[in-house]
């Protein structure tokens, strides 16, 4: 008597039960994943849902009418190109799935950014022989005694707990002297908030790359909703996008060099993007106190916001950050980008050489290009167009078909220096939209000008000779007049802010 042959373990993965048990649950995670995510239109999702259920049955039809008549020539081909179909169909949904939880947890990791940190840091000069903590016992500490006493005062007792015994201290009246005191030897070494840099280079331009951080403590800040949540497929809304002046968290308290209104009109499907230099001179929500911009950002990103508010007469809604960590990551994961300059100049920062034309440019490189003022002729004015150059570069590597090859790498390095206070919820809810009528969008651009002038009036460097941009007061009534229109939901035309580029 013939005993049966077992069947391989490879023929019972590949039997009909199983293969369509494989699809059907394939099938209804994915619908079940794709419908959480609230991004598809619903009738685009029937759709698919109709579309599934098809193959479904037809592979059911085909897999199990051709075991019956397996004997039949052709049959057996027919069986496996059937079982083949149903086993790629489900790997292909298992995969978008994947990539869609990815970017799922993306969106969730960079929204409803509720906090801030504050960073105080020890700095020394780069030849210093200073490398860690226990490195300062002995030395003179300069400190600044008028503004995070506190902060600045927590961070010593904790140097003191790691050295063994009480710092030496040396007080001065402002961030600017301290840091005059640390390039003239006067203290081996200073502590400061980090949100302070600005003022630490009012006589060091350089700072940051002359000298090293060897010691910081973070202090993490709850930050209280100032902006006003709406509807944002109904109603107008504006964005907020800052790039704050630093590398690591996103979070960190820091200058703003970018400050960009996103005015957005989701009827009309038009976007009005308004451009405010960082060294605009402003009045402080605060206090009513005159100062740059982007030194209002040293005070928390709702002062920045509340006095964007009070200074263009709107209402900012979300906003969006960014900072130096984030522009490298993003560039180095698309895997460079090209940029055209208007001029050949060697950047400050970094000492690249960049040539009229056309640049390849890695993360640092590119940094470095959009942070120069100095040696352009227009200064932060040339300034803010090659923000724009970068960031179209950017978007033209971003929409190409490597990003697909690279999409896990690109959201990581986004991940951690990009965030937002709009709820996941209302992206999905955008994006949503844009799916469900795929519409062109109009874009129009505007940008803040002035005159050029020194004052020693700053609230922040008060009696420090300090460069800002006073406000061409025409054009910025202008600029608030084509504000409002969006804010109102009314349609702009081209006229609406011809001269305001």
């Amino acid at each position: 008597m013939k005993r049966k042959k077992k069947k391989g373990i490879l023929s019972k993965l590949l039997s009909k039960g199983v293969i369509l048990t494989f699809q059907l649950i394939a099938s209804i995670v994915f619908l079940a994943y794709i419908y959480s995510l609230k991004m598809l239109p619903l009738r685009y999702y029937l759709i698919l849902v109709v579309i599934l259920l098809v193959l479904f049955l037809g592979e059911v039809i085909w897999i199990t009418s051709g075991a019956r008549k397996k004997r039949r020539t052709g049959k057996r081909f027919r069986i496996f190109i059937s079982k083949f179909t149903s086993v790629l169909l489900s790997i292909f949904m298992i995969t978008v799935s994947v990539f869609a939880a990815r970017g799922n947890d993306f969106i969730n990791n960079i929204t409803n950014a509720f906090t801030q940190t504050r960073v105080i840091a020890v700095y020394v000069m780069k030849n210093s022989d200073i490398e860690k903590v226990e490195d300062l016992k002995g030395k003179t500490i300069g400190v600044e005694n008028k503004t995070s006493v506190s902060n600045i005062t927590d961070a010593l007792a904790q140097i003191q707990d790691q050295i063994g015994s009480e710092p030496k201290k040396k007080n001065y009246d402002d961030y600017a002297v301290l840091a005059d005191a640390l390039y003239e030897n006067e203290v081996d070494c200073i502590i400061a908030d980090q949100s302070y840099l600005g003022i630490l280079e009012t006589n060091h331009e350089s700072f940051s790359d002359e000298t090293r951080v060897v010691y910081q403590m973070e202090v993490e800040e709850k930050i209280n909703t100032v902006t006003t949540k709406t509807d944002v497929t109904e109603n107008s809304f504006i964005v907020y996008i800052t790039g704050i002046d630093t590398y690591g968290s996103v979070n960190t308290i820091s200058r703003a060099d970018v400050n960009l209104l996103v005015c957005v009109n989701p009827v009309e499907k038009q976007i009005l993007m308004v451009s405010i230099p960082r060294d605009t001179k402003v009045n402080l929500h605060m206090n009513g106190k005159m100062d740059k911009i982007n030194h209002s950002a040293m005070y928390g990103i709702n002062e920045t916001i509340q006095t964007l508010e009070d200074f263009l007469d709107l209402k900012v809604n979300y906003y969006a950050k960014t900072n130096f960590s984030g522009v490298t990551n993003i560039i180095d994961a698309l895997g460079g980008v090209t940029v055209n300059s208007d001029y050949a100049f060697t950047t400050l920062h970094g000492n690249y050489k960049i040539v009229k034309g056309k640049n390849q440019m890695d993360g640092d490189k590119a940094l470095c290009f959009v942070r120069e003022r100095y040696a352009l002729p227009n200064g932060d004015f040339d300034r803010g167009k090659n923000q724009q150059k970068l960031l179209k570069a950017i978007i033209d590597k971003a929409i190409s078909p490597k990003i697909i090859t690279n999409y896990n790498n690109i959201l990581s390095a986004v991940e951690g220096t990009f965030e937002t206070d709009m709820a996941s919820d209302d992206i999905k809810a955008l994006i949503n939209m844009q799916l469900d009528d795929m519409a062109e969008w109009d874009m129009f651009n505007v940008q803040v000008t002035g005159d050029p002038e020194y004052t020693y009036k700053t609230y922040s460097q008060k009696g420090q000779r300090t460069y800002v941009t006073a406000p061409d007061k025409d054009k910025l009534e202008d600029i608030k007049n084509v504000i409002d229109k969006v804010e109102n939901g009314e349609k702009i035309s081209s006229k609406d802010v011809k001269g305001l580029q």
